[in-house]
């Protein structure tokens, strides 16, 4: 090798190793930004929890995290994505990723899928996270929707089981207002927590298939199957079952209905555990919702929480690193145990919560479906107007047609059937 050759090349290295140096110092000096919804302090704090192993793991990464309101960010959501969006966000699997992910705002990740062998691990939330065959969101958690109650008040009203079947139930709610505690309380305020009611009701009276295809817009409101669902709630509603103006109360005001004895059981997600106070802990069981036709398979909701990364994110490497890190069975186990939920990683170990547990139990069992729940089984404009429309029907339960035919021009106007 001549001097000069010789010469050449040590420039050539010393530049490639200067660039390499720069490079590396430019990605110790990334920040990875990712916002955040959560409902309550200890949703936040798991969060954090997460992103702190995740700083100690990569050290040459800063990351800044914006911790929003559920409800806030569900409205905040399409402008960042549309705008300066962050890096990482958590959101939900279903019609609300395909919603985003149809119009090009999140990145495609099936190469994620396929490189961290997520394709087995997460076989169960595959089609959730999936559009048109490509996954667009990394599953974390999903949880199962149930009733909540107070095994104290039971017993004191001479509840010996928990109820199965729909004349238990109601057996069950005679016998605690004759006592002068209010059966259920309801978060009407959060419109969410209605669509609650109307998915049980729907999938126990009619089944998954009918309710994915009134989500999917192909049934008119007027059919008398939808009418059904709305006189069978509306007779807990006239019976007095419910909380009184359940609709000035959101969730976290409606809670303490349960915690201080004033109501004996709630419908919903096992998410909200993770808030419950140590002394009442003990006192709180669930079950599954009842059976209203024996005829109809049985399906519940078990909606599933997922990461995307925005197609505007500008540190994709780091965002990528981040899922990777996360899609763990140890975090996946971790995450489930402060969200209140079950780890949607199938590697994952059991919970030990005991209410995770039964709801573990619930959702392996479930011969009829797994729905997304309302609002992320539907369009979102769709869903808004329906959760207006339950609202309406809540605050006067005798204008339960007025409220179909306005739903049912609202779904001819959206979908055009």
């Amino acid at each position: 090798m001549t001097f000069k050759l010789r010469k050449v090349l040590v420039a050539v290295a010393l530049t490639a190793a200067t660039a390499a140096a720069s490079m590396a110092g430019s990605a110790q000096a990334g920040t990875l930004t990712m916002n955040i919804a959560f409902k309550g302090a200890s949703q936040r704090a798991v969060w954090q929890q997460v992103i702190d192993e995740f700083k100690k793991a990569h050290p040459g990464t800063d990351v800044n995290v914006s911790f929003i309101d559920e409800e806030a960010y569900k409205v905040q959501l399409p402008g960042w994505l549309s705008t300066v969006a962050p890096d990482i966000v958590n959101w939900h699997d279903g019609e609300r990723m395909a919603y985003y992910a149809q119009r090009g705002l999140f990145d495609d990740l099936s190469g994620d899928w396929s490189k961290n062998g997520w394709n087995s691990t997460y076989a169960s939330t595959k089609e959730a996270s999936s559009y048109k065959g490509k996954q667009y969101a990394a599953p974390t958690v999903y949880y199962s929707w149930g009733m909540f109650y107070r095994k104290d008040l039971f017993q004191k009203v001479g509840i010996a089981d928990e109820p199965k079947t729909w004349d238990q139930f109601l057996d069950a709610c005679k016998k605690l207002k004759a006592a002068g505690i209010t059966p259920i309380a309801v978060a009407g305020r959060d419109a969410w927590t209605l669509a609650g009611w109307f998915d049980y009701l729907d999938l126990r009276l009619n089944g998954n298939a009918f309710h994915q295809k009134l989500m999917a817009g192909e049934v008119p409101y007027t059919d008398p199957r939808v009418k059904k669902v709305y006189t069978t709630w509306k007779q807990l509603i006239d019976a007095g079952y419910f909380i009184d103006n359940s609709l000035s109360y959101d969730l976290d005001s409606a809670q303490p209905f349960l915690f201080q004895g004033k109501a004996a059981m709630m419908l919903m997600g096992t998410f909200i555990t993770g808030g419950f106070p140590a002394s009442v802990k003990p006192e709180m069981g669930y079950f599954q919702f009842p059976i209203i036709d024996p005829k109809v398979p049985t399906a519940e909701d078990g909606p599933v929480e997922s990461l995307h990364i925005p197609s505007k994110a500008k540190n994709k490497a780091d965002a990528h690193a981040f899922l990777a890190f996360v899609e763990t069975p140890e975090i996946g186990a971790q995450l489930a145990t402060g969200l209140g939920s079950l780890s949607a990683n199938s590697k994952s170990p059991e919970p030990e919560d005991p209410i995770s547990k039964i709801g573990f139990q619930i959702l392996a069992n479930t011969k009829g479906g797994i729905a997304q729940f309302y609002d992320r089984d539907m369009t979102k404009e769709m869903a808004d107007e329906g959760m207006k429309g339950m609202q309406q029907f809540v605050a006067d339960p005798s204008k339960i047609d007025e409220v179909l035919a306005q739903l049912e021009q609202t779904r001819q106007r959206i979908y055009k059937k």
